[in-house]
């Protein structure tokens, strides 16, 4: 009998034990995280009114469920996706978007949504994107689109971060990725080919101005220096002419002279021409 009673007593202490056990869990709210505690049964179904903050806590596995919500900034590369101008033309839109969920706001994006984190981001605020795009895509035509690309980035990231405010989520930054239709890549080629090819143009003739200008100054360096030379030619034989004097006159005379005496005539009388001779 009393081994009856002790085995009986020993199976309802494993029992209890393995009640226990199967009845608590323990959680630890990592840091950059908040913990939202979820009733499973009964007329309080669905999230206490507590954020629990980064910590450890144990709870009922059986009527609680626990959730951990990253509040740190998370960096999302979306898919691209096509959207239509008010013209109808078709632009490429490639986002991508830091983002984080306000602080303290965990139990209402769970109450709203009943999603873990990255499929309420990857998912439900990528819907929240597109229709920014679409809406802003369509106040526009794709000319202007195109020239006033700043301005339709920024209304379309204000507008993607109003929505968001409203899911309780902050946008920190948002690239669109605009590509244009091919159509207008192509006619943006060709305009910068033209451009190129103009400044390819207006370069070459520079050089050629430059080179035609170099030739002229070089031919007019050269005249001038056959001028200077002429000129200096010129007053040289100007100056060896003014040099010649009587005596080198006298002096061609002499050499000309036959070694007679010259007799010349002047007013009747004859006069010895070797005495001018010095």
């Amino acid at each position: 009998m009393k081994k009856i009673m002790l085995f009986a007593l020993s199976a309802l202490l494993f029992a209890l034990s393995a009640l226990l056990l199967t009845s608590c869990a323990y959680e630890r709210i990592d840091a950059g995280h908040e913990g939202i505690k979820v009733n499973l049964y009964g007329d309080g179904k669905g999230v206490d009114d507590v954020v629990l903050v980064t910590g450890a806590m144990w709870y009922n596995p059986i009527k609680v469920a626990v959730f951990e919500y990253p509040t740190f900034v998370q960096t999302v590369d979306y898919p691209a996706f096509e959207i239509n101008s008010k013209d109808g033309s078709r632009f490429t839109v490639d986002p991508s978007a830091l983002i984080k969920m306000q602080d303290g706001k965990a139990p209402i994006v769970f109450k709203k949504y009943r999603k873990g984190m990255d499929e309420i981001i990857n998912k439900t605020l990528y819907v929240y994107i597109k229709d920014a795009a679409r809406i802003e895509f369509n106040k526009y035509n794709a000319d202007e689109i195109v020239s006033n690309r700043e301005a339709v980035d920024k209304a379309f990231e204000a507008r993607v971060r109003e929505y968001f405010l409203a899911e309780n989520f902050i946008l920190d930054q948002l690239s669109p990725g605009i590509q244009y239709p091919k159509s207008y890549e192509d006619a943006i080629n060709q305009k910068n080919k033209a451009v190129q090819d103009q400044m390819r143009v207006e370069n070459e003739v520079a050089v050629a101005n430059a080179e035609a200008e170099k030739k002229i100054a070089i031919a007019k360096g050269n005249a001038d220096a056959l001028k200077i030379q002429a000129d200096a030619e010129a007053y040289y034989n100007r100056v060896v002419a003014a040099s010649l004097s009587n005596n080198l006159v006298q002096m061609k005379a002499l050499e000309k002279w036959d070694g007679k005496t010259p007799i010349v005539a002047g007013g009747g009388t004859f006069v010895d021409a070797s005495k001018f001779i010095k």
